[in-house]
């Protein structure tokens, strides 16, 4: 029996000797698809002899069972540190994988899986990512478009009403909590990664783009099946999650080389905002650091360019028309809230933005064009940029937005014999919650702070928006009985307890050099305020992300392995199955 002091001692020396181990990537328990091309790499804590080392792979050497060696690399970025790095390998044979590393001094040892596809269930497979959409979001979208009485719902969000539901878990290889880059990561690559990442491993090298990179599932599609594949969003094209679906960086905000490097995929269908990194550094409203034109090279390429609603249609209604770029504002396209109804954002400079479902349909129309199938990605991505802001009503009129695309998608599919696998879910949480209505009737003393005017359990009622146009969409937000939906991450700000009827919300602005934030004094006068300290750190000028499980609903061929509890690196599994991209490896 082992007492109690030399137990932990024990761990001690094994967690010390963990540390000074070496880094593998592929990380301890990866699940790698049989076939997918991954980049192998160790990192080693101190300078190494390479006649000492010793990497095997199975109990075989690694170059054998990778068929070549790596690279070398004595001190890499110059320090007292060496690599072993191989590009571009693939493991072809399902079944669990050991890999052993020594350097003579330090053991390491971990363990993946490689799995297989069964043979292909679905044509397409279209993944629809809400950004931060959280359960309230959903809740609150489903009230507003679909109204409520007496406790029950008047309909179903198309969203919901699937026959495949599951939780799926969002941490990260770094961080219990994830963004949208290392989230939509996992979902296009199947392999876990780092805040900011896309598409790698972030290792410990000072360059964001050599990191070890793992394949995506659009090279995947492309390469294996020969598959069409389109990407949809209304933010920055370049932003996190779209870019996740081809970009490998461990800096999500390198937009110029993402851009080069949607440009090297040329995926056949490519919208979204964010055309200033696509313009050359000369051109007005550019925010390239060169000359290069990427519209030029897309035009060029064979693309036509779209940056309005109609040119949108008329590029879809010419048969020729097999690609297309869209690129509808600067940066971020404005939420269905101001384009339709408010008119606030940048609704004035870009007029002419179409809405999330009619870039959808102008996907279907030309991807479906391919025979063999697609893949396309659609992100209501807005959802998540007015959460931060604090800006519930936004954020839930574009949940109903996403939840419009999604039913037309499936309509779409079923006239054509439910031949596509459609996936819904958010990337990660936001920590909102749907706690009861702001009810001004609640009250006639004048000036009396709203927050007493919150209504919880029975005096929340029910709100009293107008019947919802047949978008779903209410008329007005500026009800006397709205929704009350609050979060409990905070940055310092004045809760006004009311819509921002003429922009989106700007709860915080900076409060020196110093990097720190504090309460937008805009809002400071508005009736019945309230100054929220906050409980994030003062260089925190939003509200962030939170860790909570988020919600994947799913149907169509290969659906039914959505259950129960899930990994966000299982979604990528799902699809890749559904399409038997590792069928007969």
């Amino acid at each position: 029996m082992v007492k109690g002091s030399a137990l932990a001692s024990l761990i001690v020396l094994c967690w010390t000797s963990s540390l000074s181990a070496q880094t593998i990537y592929p990380i301890d328990r990866a699940e790698i698809l049989a076939g997918a091309q991954f980049d192998f790499k160790v990192e080693f804590p101190g300078p190494v002899d390479p006649a000492r080392l010793k990497v095997t792979v199975n109990g075989a050497d690694y170059a054998e069972m990778f068929g070549r060696a790596g690279t070398f690399v004595e001190r890499e970025d110059g320090k007292d540190q060496s690599a072993l790095i191989l590009r571009d390998v693939a493991l072809t044979r399902p079944g669990s994988v050991t890999v052993d590393v020594s350097d003579g001094t330090h053991q390491r040892s971990i363990a993946w899986t490689v799995y297989e596809t069964g043979p292909r269930k679905a044509k397409n497979v279209i993944l629809f990512i809400g950004d931060g959409m959280s359960p309230a979001h959903r809740v609150a979208a489903r009230i507003l478009s679909k109204g409520i009485a007496e406790g029950k719902s008047r309909g179903k969000l198309a969203i919901d009403d699937m026959p495949h539901m599951a939780l799926v878990a969002t941490a990260g290889s770094d961080s219990i909590i994830t963004d949208s880059a290392n989230s939509a990561s996992a979902y296009a690559t199947g392999h876990k990664s780092a805040v900011n990442a896309l598409g790698v491993y972030a290792d410990r090298t000072a360059s964001p783009f050599d990191d070890p990179r793992v394949e995506t599932i659009t090279s995947l599609a492309r390469r294996r099946n020969g598959m069409a594949i389109g990407i949809v969003t209304n933010t920055e094209i370049e932003d996190a999650t779209p870019a996740a679906m081809v970009a490998h960086t461990r800096r999500r905000a390198a937009y110029d080389e993402i851009v080069e490097q949607f440009f090297a995929a040329k995926p056949e269908v490519l919208l979204g905002g964010g055309s200033a990194n696509f313009l050359p550094k000369s051109t007005a409203g550019s925010k390239r650091k060169d000359e290069a034109d990427y519209i030029a090279k897309f035009r060029d390429a064979g693309y036509p360019v779209a940056t309005t609603a109609r040119e949108l249609g008329a590029s879809v209604a010419k048969p020729e028309t097999g690609r297309l770029l869209g690129l509808f504002a600067t940066g971020n396209m404005d939420g269905v809230l101001d384009r339709k109804f408010l008119r606030g954002g940048g609704v004035k400079k870009f007029p002419e933005q179409p809405d999330l479902t009619e870039q959808v349909q102008a996907a279907l129309n030309i991807l479906s064009k391919n025979e063999t199938g697609f893949f396309l990605m659609v992100e209501s991505g807005l959802i998540d940029k007015y959460a931060h802001l604090l800006d519930m009503e936004r954020a839930v009129y574009d949940t109903i937005m996403l939840d419009n695309a999604v039913r037309q998608t499936r309509e779409w599919a079923r006239a054509r014999g439910d031949d596509t696998l459609i996936l819904v879910l958010a990337d990660h949480n936001h920590p909102n919650s749907l706690v009861g209505t702001v009810n001004d009737d609640m009250g006639t003393t004048p000036n009396v702070p709203l927050r007493e005017r919150v209504g919880v359990y029975e005096q929340a009622g029910f709100p009293n928006y107008p019947a919802p146009d047949a978008e779903g969409y209410p008329s007005r937000v500026d009800v006397s009985r709205r929704l009350a939906i609050f979060s409990a991450s905070l940055p310092d700000h004045y809760e006004t307890f009311r819509p921002k009827l003429d922009n989106p919300n700007e709860p915080t602005v900076k409060a020196g050099d110093d990097g720190t934030f504090k309460a937008n004094d805009k809002y400071k006068d508005v009736p019945g305020a309230v100054l929220r300290p906050g409980n994030l750190s003062a260089m925190i000028g939003a509200s962030v992300h939170s860790g909570e499980d988020v919600i994947l609903t799913a149907t169509g061929p290969g659906s039914e392995r959505v259950h129960g509890s899930m990994d966000n690196t299982e979604v990528f599994r799902v699809m890749v199955e559904a399409l038997g991209l590792a069928a007969g490896q």
